[in-house]
């Protein structure tokens, strides 16, 4: 499974870049209104499987002390999109800042496309007024975000190009026909190259992200401080290990929204999904001293959508080792339960939709269980890539459907006939049947949990399909 592309919506404030995110997503995500600068924090949406599109700040004079620098964001933005969308008001001539905003987009080398919104108004400027921007005629395109004039031709021309790229950024398309294996019920997919393993460390901004990663590189590349933020940049450092190349990459931290500093740290958000995309495997780091925050779970839920595998990484045991348990988790100290038991509880339950990742504490400071982290990383990345032979696969449903028959309507009942694994990084399983629509997502999760009963499928998500036969 390829990583999907990033696009990112650039330019200045009430644009309509919101508009157009919403509008490709078919439903309302990004916040939407008349007032200049609405957007305050990154909104992002997958579109059709085919790319992540990000809908970043409006873009305002840098002197306002609440903005920051007009070259700050577009350079971040550049940097880690795969291409580049440049908004305008289609009825407004464009200025000095629009024409250094396309100027430094282009120059980064990466597909621009330059989107002349509100044409639905009726006072669009000819195209002839845009070309001094330098932007390929090929890539101007009208749109209107209100009634959806240009949107699909836009979004097509996008798919088309990523598509066309080397190497491509399929994910998600996947063959329906199944998976053969050996003669074991689960048979590790021999690696077809010696590609490194790369991790990311992904987490809030002072967790302990740059300690971890010198600790693990054994040299001091990224620079540590106590002061939040100060991991701009992707920092990286390949190792080896038992003889796997191993990439570490250490990502600038992110505050929850609403709390997120302008200009360099607001893009951080970009490089930071850019990291999980890239990854095979994130660690996601959680501060043994403060309790984690919905910010947490939300990371969590990004590196899960991503198919990627995961590890719950607790620093700084050091300092849990002092802690009292009512110091940060309002728990009382029951008999020789220790700070990290509570801590171990309070994982379990606030992220109870990760019942597979491993939980790892660790202390930069003393070196506790940093290696063990390669160890958990290569038997991820064993699970991301175990095959399951049809057999035992459709065993395990029919045992599902006899345990627990899936509820259906009053004269309509979901039947669920066999299942084929499609994929791997992450495992893939497609369903098929009839009225697979009526089925309620409890039964799925039962029928997961099945499938890692015997198959554990440690620190990776498996995904699911349930496709309607004809017959």
């Amino acid at each position: 499974m390829k990583r999907l592309p990033i696009v990112a919506l650039i330019g200045q404030t009430n644009a309509g870049k919101s508009s157009i995110l919403n509008r490709m997503a078919h439903k309302n995500i990004a916040i939407v209104a008349r007032e200049e600068g609405t957007t305050r924090d990154n909104v992002v949406a997958t579109i059709d499987d085919a790319f992540i599109l990000i809908d970043t700040a409006g873009l305002k004079d840098p002197n306002d002390d609440f903005e920051a620098s007009i070259q700050d964001q577009i350079q971040d933005a550049i940097d880690s999109a795969d291409a580049i969308l440049v908004t305008l008001d289609s009825a407004k001539y464009f200025d000095h800042r629009d024409a250094r905003i396309a100027k430094d987009a282009l120059r980064s080398g990466k597909p621009v496309f330059l989107v002349l919104n509100k044409c639905d108004l009726g006072e669009s400027l000819p195209v002839e007024e845009f070309r001094a921007l330098g932007i390929a005629p090929e890539h101007i395109y009208y749109t209107s975000a209100t009634t959806g004039q240009g949107i699909n031709k836009l979004k097509t021309s996008l798919e088309t190009l990523f598509e066309g790229i080397s190497g491509g950024y399929d994910r998600g398309r996947r063959s329906a026909s199944p998976v053969t294996t050996g003669a074991s019920d689960s048979v590790p997919r021999e690696k077809k190259s010696k590609a490194s393993l790369k991790i990311a460390l992904i987490g809030r901004p002072n967790v302990g992200k740059s300690s971890l990663f010198n600790t693990l590189g054994k040299k001091q590349q990224a620079i540590v401080s106590s002061r939040q933020g100060t991991t701009r940049d992707i920092n990286r450092v390949n190792i080896k290990y038992k003889g796997r190349e191993l990439e570490i990459l250490d990502t600038a931290g992110l505050r929850k929204p609403g709390k997120r500093e302008v200009g360099i740290e607001k893009f951080s958000a970009i490089r930071t999904l850019a990291a999980i995309e890239e990854a095979d495997i994130c660690c996601l780091l959680v501060d043994s001293t403060e309790p984690h925050s919905k910010l947490d779970q939300s990371l969590a839920g990004q590196i899960v959508d991503a198919g990627k595998g995961i590890v719950m990484v607790v620093t700084k045991a050091d300092l849990l080792d002092e802690a009292e348990p009512t110091n940060y988790f309002g728990e009382e100290n029951v008999g020789d339960r220790t700070a990290a038991d509570f801590l171990i509880d309070a994982l379990e339950k606030d992220f109870d939709f990760l019942p597979y990742a491993p939980v790892l504490i660790t202390s930069s400071e003393t070196g506790q269980n940093v290696t063990q982290l390669f160890e958990l990383a290569l038997e991820i990345d064993e699970s991301r890539h175990t095959e399951v032979k049809t057999s035992e696969l459709n065993k395990i449903l029919n045992e599902a459907i006899v345990a627990h028959p899936p509820a259906g309507l009053k004269n309509t009942r979901p039947k669920p006939k066999y299942i084929v694994q499609t994929d791997t990084c992450p495992p893939w399983f497609v369903v098929h049947g009839h009225e697979l629509g009526l089925l309620h997502w409890s039964w799925k999760r039962f029928l997961e949990r099945k499938i890692r009963e015997k198959y554990p499928f440690v620190g990776t998500p498996i995904k699911f399909s349930f496709r309607n036969d004809k017959s």
